[in-house]
């Protein structure tokens, strides 16, 4: 299972072989995992391990588009998974951080959808439904891409609440989502990029946003 430092070492030893594209969005993400491990506060550590995340998937496409094209993200790693190392963090060690994840109706949207009068209570409801019974059927048949698509939906919920103001800093509501989001996220990142590095020449992992331009 790769840790931080081993994947700094890969990168180091590799680096040479990437396109410049490729090689910025590996640097980046790692710079903002690395103070991930040096924060000192739940939110400081979430926020890095975010925009970690975001290094390392997104693409100069509008924002309406941010949850697709993660989704198709974790889908390549997915695929390219051959150890079977996303496989063995979601289902060997954080499936019951996973689960009390996703049983946390505070970070499922249609819940606040419904509290902020958007939806109905019985759609909100319906939502908690469908989205129980395809957890417990990726449960069944162990698709790690289907559960890595609902837990990073409630991620994106967490991460909305914070960046967008919708929490205080410290607060003391929100602690064991956001434990067991920065636990999952500081371990699945690193086995994310050790993934797209074995696998750089494989596909065009895209162009980041702001290259750096002289």
């Amino acid at each position: 299972m790769s840790n931080l430092k081993d994947v700094e070492i890969k990168y180091l030893e590799d680096r040479n072989q990437f396109n410049d594209n490729f090689r910025l969005r590996i640097h980046r993400s790692l710079s903002w995992l690395k103070m991930a491990e040096e924060a000192k506060d739940l939110d400081t550590q979430f926020i890095a391990l975010w925009i970690a995340f975001n290094a390392a998937y997104a693409r100069e496409l509008d924002d309406i588009r941010d949850r697709a094209i993660f989704n198709e993200f974790l889908l390549r790693i997915c695929s390219f998974d051959k150890d079977h190392t996303i496989y063995d963090i979601v289902w060997k060690k954080f499936s019951q951080s996973i689960r009390l994840l996703l049983d946390n109706k505070f970070v499922f949207q249609p819940f606040w959808d419904f509290h902020n009068g958007k939806i109905s209570e019985k759609a909100y409801l319906v939502a908690e439904v469908k989205e129980r019974e395809r957890f417990l059927s990726s449960l069944e048949k162990q698709k790690t891409e289907r559960i890595l698509d609902v837990m990073f939906s409630r991620l994106y919920t967490l991460r909305n609440q914070i960046i967008h103001g919708g929490a205080t800093y410290q607060s003391s509501v929100n602690r064991e989502q956001l434990r067991d989001g920065c636990n999952i996220l500081s371990l699945l990142i690193p086995a994310m990029l050790q993934i797209m590095m074995e696998n750089h020449s494989e596909i065009d992992w895209g162009k980041p946003f702001y290259p750096v331009v002289n």
